[in-house]
């Protein structure tokens, strides 16, 4: 049978498939989850680094239960996936003579929680809309060491919209506000005709590990097409609201930033989704004075509009109508609107939903369990049908500009896998030439990026202004750089090589490279995504 982990900024929810009462059912992990009331058990999303060389680590719960959470220690980590895979400008720390990365948090993080449970014999493992390669390439390189034989990867929305079961032939529109990003996704579900026993030509999902054994699968069982029709991610969450509130503390109380106070700025947060106001009590631990916090909705919804909170939610919302639009696919044709993660609990996001959709096709009774839930149905007859998210592209010299660019070689929306693949000739530009160089990134959109910095101890986004795209480079190192070693040397003045571009069913982006001259394959169908 299989398990699903939703690995989330703020929390984390693994389910099991009972295959008694053929249900998704949430997994409670002793002295890692919390219940809360009228929430499922949740992992909060925590590490407490106690030795780093041996690593040995605290997680989950029992780091707020112990108190670590409290103080400012930099053996203490939280919303630590938002740095996964991305450059961080910003401190470090170095813990008993070792670096800390955010992927080796991250690691450890996954590592201890999996030690807790029995491993079945497939796992699914969800990743945000827009998350880069880097990040689904740790998560394969962790899933390596996991005594599990098959591990697959879905998109949150799309396990979302599964887990809702809104049923066939529905079109449905996820928007998932958690604690780190905002994802929506438009995802057709309908019935077909897919028999079982041709799965293995094209395996469901993203396969992240794949072992010898075999599903138990019946032949008979017919799959179901969940299908992205458009899909947008902004690195935008619940941590970051619960900062702008920390701000308006500071600046109405007085007060100096503190993880405490940033932490009852949170429950303050949590308040509002039921009241029209909280309050907390706050003990200053240097002044040693107490202050009675207030936070009404009318502040609260002040704040979020000063920081352009509504701005951000329409650009990305008009991002994923406009792709749906280009696809042939109106507002009008959307059958029902499901709300995941904490965020969509506040009563001002939702009014925002509401703006642009009928309070008859709003659901939010599954925030939490919705995507671990749905992530099990990888495993119960679900075939996917997806396309890329980012375009891919090739790094150029502006010489107007005398800066590097880069020229898309493969577009955002190309359905995977590719049936035909993009074919670029390029040749020498010097005198005998010993080889020829490409820089191969993954593009973001055109609409800005996202700037990851630290300000002094806290993780901080900030989107981007203008046109200028983010890129991750997926081959810029002196070994990787190098396509093709030409003998005899290459020549300017004529096409030497030929490059085919293609990406598989694994979403790997691939090349293959052809002397021209010689008639030889320098490269043949490489995964240039594992070069970097």
């Amino acid at each position: 049978m299989a398990i699903a982990i939703d690995f989330g900024t703020s929390n984390t929810v693994i389910s099991r498939w009972n295959s008694v009462t053929q249900t998704a059912e949430t997994v409670k992990v002793t002295g890692y989850s919390v219940s809360q009331a009228n929430n499922p058990p949740l992992i909060p999303s925590l590490v407490y680094v106690e030795n780093a060389q041996l690593e040995q680590v605290v997680i989950g719960q029992t780091v707020r239960d112990r108190g670590l959470d409290l103080a400012q220690d930099t053996r203490f980590f939280s919303h630590f996936k938002r740095g996964i895979g991305t450059p961080i400008q910003g401190f470090l720390p170095q813990l008993d003579g070792v670096t800390i990365r955010f992927e080796q948090i991250g690691t450890w993080f996954l590592n201890h929680l999996l030690k807790e449970i029995n491993l079945e014999e497939s796992l699914i493992v969800t990743v945000p809309v827009d998350s880069f390669e880097t990040y689904r390439h740790w998560l394969g390189q962790v899933c390596q060491t996991w005594s599990v034989d098959k591990v697959r990867i879905i998109d949150e929305p799309t396990a979302a919209a599964l887990g809702y079961g809104v049923g066939d032939q529905n079109l449905v529109l996820v928007v998932d506000f958690g604690g780190g990003t905002l994802d929506l996704s438009l995802v057709q579900l309908k019935g077909n005709e897919v028999k079982s026993e041709n799965r293995s030509d094209n395996p469901l999902g993203f396969v992240l590990k794949w072992g010898e054994k075999s599903f138990a699968e019946k032949s008979s069982q017919q799959a179901k097409i969940a299908q992205v029709i458009a899909k947008a991610g902004l690195n935008l969450g619940g941590s970051d609201l619960d900062h702008w509130i920390t701000d308006e503390l500071i600046a109405q109380y007085g007060l100096i930033q503190s993880l405490s106070l940033t932490r009852l700025a949170e429950k303050l947060k949590i308040q509002l989704s039921s009241r029209p106001t909280a309050t907390e009590v706050y003990f200053d631990r240097s002044s040693l004075e107490s202050y009675d916090l207030k936070l009404t909705r009318k502040q609260f919804q002040s704040i979020l509009e000063d920081r352009n909170f509504f701005s951000q939610l329409d650009a990305i919302m008009d991002q994923v109508l406009q792709q749906a639009a280009r696809q042939g696919v109106n507002k009008s044709q959307i059958d029902s609107v499901l709300l995941v993660g904490g965020t969509c609990q506040i009563p001002a996001v939702q009014d925002w939903v509401k703006g642009y959709f009928d309070e008859k096709q709003v659901r939010c009774d599954k925030p939490f369990e919705a995507i671990a839930h749905g992530a099990l149905q990888l495993v119960q007859g679900i075939e996917l049908k997806d396309f890329l998210y980012h375009s891919y592209g090739i790094r150029y010299w502006n010489r107007r500009t005398k800066s590097h660019g880069w020229h898309p070689i493969i577009q955002e929306g190309q359905a995977y896998p590719m049936s035909k693949p993009v074919e670029l000739m390029l040749g020498a530009s010097g005198e005998n030439q010993p080889r020829i160089e490409l820089v191969l990134g993954e593009l973001g959109a055109e609409r800005g990026g996202t700037e990851i910095y630290f300000d002094g101890d806290r993780l901080i986004t900030r989107i981007l202004s203008g046109d200028k795209r983010s890129v991750t480079p997926l081959n810029d190192t002196e070994s990787a750089r190098t396509i093709a070693n030409l003998n005899p040397p290459g020549i300017p003045g004529n096409d030497r090589i030929r490059v085919l571009f293609q990406v598989d069913g694994e979403r790997f982006l691939r090349i293959t490279v052809d002397d021209l001259l010689t008639n030889q394959t320098l490269l043949n169908n490489q995964v240039v995504v594992q070069l970097s």
